[in-house]
């Protein structure tokens, strides 16, 4: 199956998240045939306690988790020279579900802790989206501080957020889960048969992952339960200790 590259989504938010990405007119990261609304990492800093009780340097991560993301997450975190800095999830799109599990694995690998949030940039202020993309490209660091993401943190910020060793999200965050669907990268057409054994096989991975990670694999079953184009989910806070989305302080 690797020819074929398969990619699972969010089925509703992709629909919602591709009318903000557009809004947004962030230009593609790579050279041709790369997506504007691929996810960016860079190092960013704030005031004491910006990113967390005593955290004022992050690592900021925002946009749509693609095929290729992990590579430039692995990049910017080989030049941390030792600094675990934790990671500040701001995603949106129709995310590669399986590239965020491979993000989670190397926070887990890496001792990283995990939040979600939107990175707000001081030097980004006025400008437009293009200006603002450029600044963040080099990777930082970045004088900025650290709002409520928005949109709201989906199934594929909690699969990479799960990697943390310590995992949180701030006051007033929302979490919104939706079914899921099966996407090649390179053919829009997936046979019936095939995306219903897809949707099966990952889902089993998706439970094997957070139980790994330490966190209720209960999650993929109520994702399985919305199914795809089904109304999307808001989890209370109740919720997220229950199914460990979070730790504990």
């Amino acid at each position: 199956m690797s020819f074929i590259r398969t990619m699972i989504v969010n089925g509703v938010l992709a629909l919602v998240a591709a009318t903000a990405a557009e809004a947004q007119q962030r230009p593609p990261i790579g050279l041709y045939g790369s997506p504007p609304d691929a996810m960016i990492f860079y190092v960013a800093h704030g005031a004491a306690g910006a990113c967390g009780p005593g955290c004022s340097d992050w690592i900021a991560a925002e946009g749509t988790v693609q095929w290729d993301s992990y590579k430039r997450l692995i990049a910017i975190l080989d030049r941390q020279a030792g600094h675990k800095l934790p990671l500040v999830i701001h995603s949106w799109g129709g995310s590669n579900l399986n590239v965020a599990v491979s993000i989670g694995r190397i926070l887990r690998d890496r001792g990283l802790d995990a939040t979600a949030g939107a990175t707000e940039v001081e030097a980004c202020a006025g400008k437009p989206e293009a200006d603002c993309f450029a600044l963040k490209r080099p990777g930082g660091p970045l004088d900025a501080k650290v709002s409520l993401p928005d949109p709201a943190c989906d199934f594929a910020c909690v699969l990479m957020l799960a990697g943390g060793v310590h995992r949180s999200l701030p006051q007033g965050a929302t979490v919104v889960l939706a079914g899921r669907s099966i996407r090649n990268r390179r053919a829009p057409n997936v046979a019936p048969e095939q995306r219903e054994s897809l949707t099966a096989i990952f889902g089993e991975q998706y439970r094997k992952y957070l139980h790994e990670m330490g966190v209720e694999p209960e999650l993929v079953d109520i994702i399985d339960a919305i199914g795809e184009g089904g109304r999307p989910v808001v989890m209370p806070p109740s919720d997220w200790a229950r199914l460990h989305i979070v730790t504990s302080p």
